[in-house]
């Protein structure tokens, strides 16, 4: 092939080879080709912190791929994303493909469309060893932190942890936060209120003799009730002001991750997998579009391109008319700290291209999203709202001591919001957009008073963290950077350091507090908000070329090193034990404690120390460790309970285990959804098991019980489980055709049988050792194996 353009992904591949011309093959490099290996350091110190690169095990067949298409003569265009990873990417392609003989081209685009794709070809420059180099520092500060710090988080809290430098400062802010809110104490007020009648007013107290007033107690509300029932209801002053607001800029990265959480319900992950699809138009087929639908994603520039301006306006005047449109661009600033990428803001490619004109081709969450960048870029470039506010000032007590207030607002031109608002993390603090009319009442009228509430409140705690909420904190604190808040925030989650409530909050678990305590204690530097903005400006410099990226490393690595070996002989496990004594079981006279253990919380009697072993139950999610009472503790170990007996007569047992509540029936176990095990009655449990025993043979093609091999129907076709392990069929089996040799056969060759053999049976002994008796067996798992993380 004469010309060979490596991109990232088989969808960028596909839209951009529509554009280009039989001369040019467009292939898919899947992401990065090499990392640091994954079981070594993978930097030498005493070598300047040399980085060892390997082909990734994944990546060798697409490198291999790649090869049979170049020969000496072919030219290559390295055309990765235009950002720090993307430059890393076509870097890596070099030396892992041997092409350092060959034309080598590299070429970047922020939007995949035919006119950027060959202006692109027609621009194209050098790998720029600055951004990579900016690259490869993050990638080698963040595997000394994980690499130094983990081994030392086994040694001392528990096995199977780990540590990283954006993800440990996230989980610090999200238990800060629980923190505050667990120290918080409520404080009292009053809100006085008035209702009038002809005409309708709603009113509430403002000012005392001129002053801001705030009621703090009943005593003090009633004193102000008396004195208002002595007094007439005047309206004094009509206060008339007329203002204007400005639409929001256009969507970076966070902001995009903010408004589609709040407007969407969207998560983080979500957004950006959705937005990746609309920038390598990985959609249906629009007519009279191809390409991309949407700029790069990932970006914290707030620029527009005269060519995007110039659209909007003529869209807005077509859409909605003149009055409507600028006279010349609106232009924002960022704010962000070290915002630094030179890419525009997210748009759409085409802003003629309406939401309406897609919607036929796309899926819903596309639509949504796509929606929503084309309003918010479309209102950035239209007129201001023009408000009318009105408060009605009503005096009010014995002596007109007192001032009640009624705010209002009429829309006199709706600018920009026509088109579009943004949302709020607290719609109670934020601007109601709808009109609020006043009735028309003269000045000095003395309004009919129907009631007076006194309502007593008391002041909230600060709220939890949402995804949005915390990239927008750790935008603001200069942590992370477009790229990384996605994967920052799926990490903690996966980790089991932070779980998502029902209501969409962050809360840490245990186990994150644990390891927050720890590294609070002694690497506080670590989690250091200002350290962590330090280093990410530092990183800015090395792609600016300000400074070397192994001086980075040097000013960072010979402190930390030296940390964690005085860590290593200072630091006393006893400290991190997370035991908390609730009391004595009244029946055998042992200490009952709340512990954390690999798989969560769990309640315990008795010490490792007695002749019998501990027995254990898990803490369920709506009880908590740190205030669970000795009562709460013993109706725990009810469980295992017999519900009731199946109709040939066999035990129905609920408990708790590994993996949630559960029936059991002899060997065979029901995961429990929604019902509670302590709670459930035998009529239920039997609805449960029929329906999970119904649900079960319909997706069952062949069970071989012996080997606890089935074949079964799954989402995406037929498959071969054993164990909790699931198996591809290969091209050409009919799964109904399967004997058990050739499942066996198919299992032995899967490289994860190879990997995790000898890992199975101990996995399989877990999962099944649940009852109060058994779960000994969890205490002793979470000192010896891995963990999940």
């Amino acid at each position: 092939m004469k010309n060979l353009v490596i991109v990232e992904s088989p969808a960028k591949a596909k839209t951009i080879s529509k554009f280009l011309g039989k001369d040019f093959k467009v292939m898919a490099s899947m992401g990065h080709v090499r990392d640091l290996p994954k079981s070594k350091l993978g930097f030498d110190p005493e070598d300047n912190f040399k980085p060892k690169y390997l082909v990734s095990t994944d990546k060798k067949k697409v490198i291999s791929d790649l090869k049979k298409e170049i020969t000496k003569d072919t030219t290559i265009y390295l055309a990765a994303d235009e950002d720090r990873e993307g430059e890393a990417i076509a870097w890596h392609l070099i030396p892992a493909l041997k092409i350092e003989k060959n034309p080598i081209k590299r070429i970047v685009f922020h939007e995949i469309t035919k006119d950027a794709i060959i202006k692109a070809l027609e621009n194209p420059r050098d790998v720029d060893q600055n951004l990579v180099d900016a690259q490869q520092a993050r990638r080698i500060l963040d595997r000394a932190v994980g690499y130094e710090l983990s081994p030392l988080l086994w040694k001392k809290v528990r096995y199977g942890l780990s540590a990283g430098r954006v993800q440990s400062v996230a989980v610090k802010i999200i238990v800060d936060r629980e923190n505050e809110i667990r120290e918080f104490k409520p404080e009292e007020y009053w809100k006085i209120k008035s209702e009038f009648i002809d005409p309708s007013l709603k009113s509430e107290l403002a000012k005392e003799n001129g002053k801001n007033v705030k009621v703090t107690n009943e005593a003090q509300a009633k004193t102000i009730e008396a004195s208002l029932k002595l007094g007439n209801f005047t309206l004094v002053e009509i206060e008339e002001k007329d203002s204007k607001r400005n639409p929001a800029a256009p969507f970076t990265t966070s902001t995009l991750q903010q408004e589609a959480s709040r407007k969407l319900g969207y998560s983080v992950k979500q957004t950006m997998i959705i937005a990746q699809q609309l920038y390598e138009g990985n959609v249906g087929n629009i007519p009279d579009h191809t390409g991309g639908l949407i700029t790069y994603m990932r970006t914290d520039s707030l620029n527009l391109s005269t060519v995007a301006t110039s659209a909007a306006k003529e869209v807005i005047e077509a859409e909605y008319g003149k009055e409507y449109s600028l006279n010349k661009p609106r232009t924002y600033k960022s704010k962000a700290k070290g915002a630094q990428e030179a890419h525009e803001a997210i748009r759409p490619v085409n802003l003629a291209l309406k939401p309406s004109d897609i919607k036929a081709y796309v899926d819903a969450s596309q639509y949504k999203l796509y929606s929503l960048i084309w309003k918010r870029t479309l209102a950035t470039q239209m007129a201001p709202a023009q408000i009318a506010n009105t408060t009605y000032k009503i005096q009010a007590g014995k002596d007109g001591e007192y001032e009640f207030q009624t705010k209002g607002q009429r829309i006199v031109f709706p600018g920009f919001m026509k088109a579009y608002t943004e949302g709020s993390d607290n719609p109670e603090s934020a601007l109601d957009s709808s009109e609020k009319i006043l009735p028309t009442i003269k000045k000095g009228t003395v309004l009919n008073l129907s009631k007076l509430e006194l309502e007593q409140l008391f002041t909230k705690p600060p709220a939890r963290y949402t995804e949005a909420s915390l990239v927008k904190k750790l935008e603001s604190e200069g942590i992370g950077r477009p790229s990384t808040y996605a994967p920052t925030i799926s990490t903690i989650q996966q980790r089991e350091y932070v779980v998502k409530t029902e209501d969409k909050k962050l809360a840490p678990t245990p186990t994150g507090e644990i390891v927050n305590s720890f590294l609070n204690d002694h690497f506080s530097h670590i989690v250091d908000l200002g350290f962590t903005a330090k280093i990410e400006e530092e990183f800015d410099e090395i792609a600016e070329g300000k400074i070397a990226w192994e001086q980075v490393m040097t000013d960072f690595y010979g402190d930390f090193k030296k940390t964690i070996v005085e860590k290593e002989e200072s630091v006393n496990k006893e400290d991190y034990l997370q035991i908390r004594e609730i009391g004595t079981d009244p029946e055998s006279g042992k200490p009952i404690s709340a512990r954390v253990g690999r798989y969560g919380p769990f309640v315990q009697i008795g010490t490792k120390d007695d002749e019998e072993k501990p027995k254990f139950v898990a803490i369920p999610d709506h009880l908590n460790m740190d205030t669970i009472t000795l009562d709460e503790a013993l109706f725990l170990f009810t469980l295992p309970r017999v519900v009731g007996q199946t109709t040939e007569g066999e035990d129905i047992k609920a408990n708790i285990g590994r993996f949630g509540p559960y029936l059991q029936v002899k060997t065979k176990y029901y995961s429990l959804k929604t019902d509670d095990p302590y709670t459930i009655e035998e009529a239920r449990a039997k609805e449960v098991i029929k329906e999970l025993d119904e649900a079960k043979a319909k997706a069952t093609i062949k069970e071989f019980e012996e080997e606890k091999i089935q074949i079964l129907n799954g989402r995406y076709g037929a498959y071969i489980k054993q164990g909790r392990k699931n198996f591809k069929i290969p091209k050409g089996k009919v799964a109904e055709d399967l004997t058990l040799e050739e499942c066996q056969e198919i299992i032995a060759k899967d490289p994860k049988s190879k990997t995790t053999a000898k890992k199975a049976p101990a996995k399989k002994t877990a999962a099944k050792k649940t009852t109060t008796k058994k779960t000994t067996t969890k205490k002793t798992t979470a000192k010896k194996s891995p963990s999940k993380s």
